[in-house]
């Protein structure tokens, strides 16, 4: 006893005191998932080309927002394409989905931590779009992470097309 006496004594000067009791207080609170989504540029114009010949631009950025916080966990974005059309639509006035061919190249940007994989990394890769195709997908993400690409699209009209401005829906969907 005389020895915890002269170590309390010994701290009193030095502005030290001990505590007459303490409480602890077990706290929590929670983290909710946010949304996956996809965006894409509203419209894009691929320029103009001459009948017969290709026609090859960038569609624009595209990104993905993963504010879900799994762990561990994954996200694939497919691509896909409708018929490109003008006037009247008749079969020679109808470029066929299966004329237009994408290839989403690197990640231009991208936060947060997961694994990413372009569907087509480079031109040589590119894919027909008559049936949907994985344009971009991720593995190992932890928490919130985003992706932004710039894909190419080609379209290549064939020898009956007609002279006109042509119109078609890209879709991108994310899950």
């Amino acid at each position: 006893m005389r020895k915890a006496l002269l170590v309390t004594a010994a701290l009193l000067p030095l502005g030290v005191a001990l505590p007459a009791s303490a409480a602890d207080t077990t706290t929590t609170f929670s983290l909710t998932a946010g949304a996956l989504s996809v965006t894409a540029p509203a419209s894009a114009d691929l320029g103009s080309g001459s009948v017969g010949s290709p026609v090859t631009a960038s569609l624009g950025s595209v990104s993905v927002s993963d504010n879900r916080g799994t762990l561990l966990g994954s996200w694939t974005v497919t691509v896909s394409s409708s018929d490109f059309t003008t006037g009247a639509q008749s079969a020679d006035e109808t470029i066929g989905k299966a004329n237009v061919s994408y290839w989403s190249g690197l990640a231009t940007a991208f936060s947060g931590t997961a694994v990413l994989v372009p569907g087509q990394a480079a031109a040589l890769n590119a894919v027909a779009l008559g049936t949907s195709a994985t344009a971009f997908s991720a593995t190992g993400t932890v928490g919130s992470n985003t992706a932004t690409w710039s894909p190419t699209v080609v379209v290549t009209p064939p020898a009956a097309a007609v002279v006109g401005t042509y119109t078609g829906t890209i879709t991108h969907s994310v899950a």
